[in-house]
């Protein structure tokens, strides 16, 4: 239930206040939240096979941002940016993807 409430209360927040990006931070934006979605579906299907643990989830969900935004930004210094964005969307996709099958599994046992 608190995860719910503070989903609701974040997006009510977001919606009053409105918050900007700043321009040198939003081609790292859409990464991030790709990493943070890997981490949130690898802590439901770890939940679902009775594995998950706070401490990892908080680690893999910082370390996915920080890894992901890494590897834009070494992208952006070395021109090629768009290629290694593209590179760890499909990558982190996949995993989000292999979870997802993974919870259905378990949701409705096919």
């Amino acid at each position: 239930m608190i995860p719910i409430l503070g989903l609701a209360v974040g997006v009510v927040l977001g919606l009053l206040l409105d918050p900007s990006v700043p321009v040198w931070l939003q081609p790292y934006l859409p990464i991030a939240v790709v990493a943070a979605l890997d981490a949130v579906f690898g802590g439901i299907r770890a939940r679902f096979d009775g594995i998950f643990d706070a401490r990892v989830f908080v680690v893999s969900f910082v370390s996915n941002v920080v890894v992901a935004a890494v590897i834009v930004f070494l992208g952006d210094q070395l021109g090629v940016g768009a290629q290694l964005s593209t590179a760890v969307v499909v990558v982190l996709g996949i995993r989000i993807f292999g979870n997802a099958a993974a919870i259905r599994r378990h949701l409705f046992r096919a």
